[in-house]
């Protein structure tokens, strides 16, 4: 009997991926570990690996949004007659939607695409101005980021127009960088609409459904940070890797949540999690999104290894190569805007943490210390709390040990 190959959930908050390009054509021989397709999460490109032998006998999607379990393509033996089979199964997906009894949102999530997402998608699959939607290798896809090549000027000489290394290595031989400037230029009095990445639509979903239905308050307090730079530059003498100010922020934080487990929490509809772990994600910005990798057990690890770790895994979601169980079981996240001269911001809660820390610049300004104004150097932190968790007082009290081991960061590392 042919296997129905079907949308995989290639993440925890993935709803729906979207096919990028098959990699195998339809009559191709297939055996189990062979790359089918590209998909792209909301997270990042994955590939779609086949765990079937056979012929691939039928694909469904070409390209474009399908929702999570919804199917994909046919596999089976050559000449075998599978269409029966095929119909019995999008029927029966179709009468369990339309009876299945979930919330609102589930049934959103693995509907069959609107009128309007089939123009998206369409509009996504046959747009010429995103990368992440033409066709080509993943090491095309690499070797064109560095080399600054716009794949849609590439004429690729794969199967199905795919654009492969060699079409990338040509290009370059020929001239270099073909990318234009009109793509981040704007033009006066002409507007332009660009279809919704899947990163961009869950950050809308998830970040609304935080902001709405977790009463957040904000609680901000102004950090001496004279000593955690004397104390930095310490440590940069003889460490390498270098530390950073955010490292210094994710261990202090870390400890501190050690003596307030109550913001080292979780809630959900009849009760309250308080994790007995500590694991920071820390807020990465990417092309067209935020991606949050999560430091696991960020308490026990030394400043050295918090910030190897950090940098490896921005750079790797920088490059959405990052995989979905190293964004998962935050505990508690980080958002750090200093580098971009902010000095101070609030930020929305990440679910399903209970708070989250936005971290702003280093400031340079007058201060008062035993009665004579100085030149000091101060750091405004704001912590997002979900009201429903923590109170007023419980934010403030962690706020206070967070800023004392800032202030001395020895304490830290007792």
């Amino acid at each position: 009997m042919a296997e129905i190959i079907r949308m995989p959930r290639l993440s925890d908050t993935m709803e729906e991926g979207v096919i990028v390009g098959w990699l195998k054509n339809e009559g191709d021989d297939i055996e189990p570990g062979d790359i089918l397709a590209e998909v792209e999460t909301d997270k990042a490109t994955m590939e779609l690996e086949s765990y079937h032998e056979g012929t691939l006998l039928h694909i469904g999607v070409k390209e474009g949004a399908v929702p999570v379990n919804g199917v994909l393509a046919v596999i089976g033996e050559k000449g075998e007659d599978f269409q029966a089979q095929l119909d019995a199964e999008l029927a029966k997906d179709a009468s369990n939607e339309a009876s299945a009894d979930v919330p609102v949102e589930e049934v959103v999530a693995t509907a069959s695409a609107s009128e309007a997402e089939v123009q998206t998608a369409q509009v996504e699959s046959s747009s010429a101005n995103g990368q992440d939607r033409i066709k080509a290798s993943p090491l095309a896809k690499s070797m064109a980021a560095d080399a600054g090549i716009d794949l849609a000027r590439l004429q690729g000489s794969g199967d199905g127009g795919r654009i492969v290394k060699r079409d990338v290595t040509e290009a370059i031989n020929k001239g270099g960088s073909t990318v234009g400037t009109e793509a981040f230029i704007a033009t006066p009095g002409v507007s332009t609409s660009e279809p919704v990445s899947q990163m961009r639509k869950v950050i809308a979903r998830r970040l609304s459904e935080s902001k709405f239905s977790a009463p957040h308050f904000y609680v901000t307090v102004e950090i001496d940070m004279d000593n955690a730079i004397a104390s930095r530059k310490q440590m940069n003498e003889d460490a390498p890797p270098k530390i950073s100010f955010n490292d210094l922020v994710v261990k202090a934080s870390a400890a501190a949540l050690r003596k307030h487990p109550a913001i080292n929490a979780s809630w959900s509809s009849d009760s309250i999690t308080y994790h007995g772990d500590v694991h920071i994600g820390v807020a990465v910005a990417v092309d067209d999104g935020l991606m949050v990798p999560v430091i696991q057990h960020a308490d026990q690890k030394s400043l050295a290894q918090i910030g190897a770790e950090v940098r490896e895994k921005a750079g790797r979601a920088r490059e959405r190569k990052l995989q979905p169980d190293e964004m998962q079981g935050n505990t508690f996240t980080i958002s750090n805007l200093g580098m971009f001269d902010v000095d101070e911001f609030t930020a929305i809660i990440n679910p399903p943490d209970a708070c989250i820390l936005a971290v702003g610049s280093i400031v340079q300004k007058p201060v008062v210390r035993n009665g004579e104004i100085v030149v000091g150097n101060t750091m405004k932190v704001t912590l997002s709390s979900d009201h429903r968790i923590v109170d007023g007082a419980t934010a403030a009290q962690f706020l206070q040990t967070l800023r004392r081991y800032l202030e001395h960061p020895v304490k830290m590392l007792i």
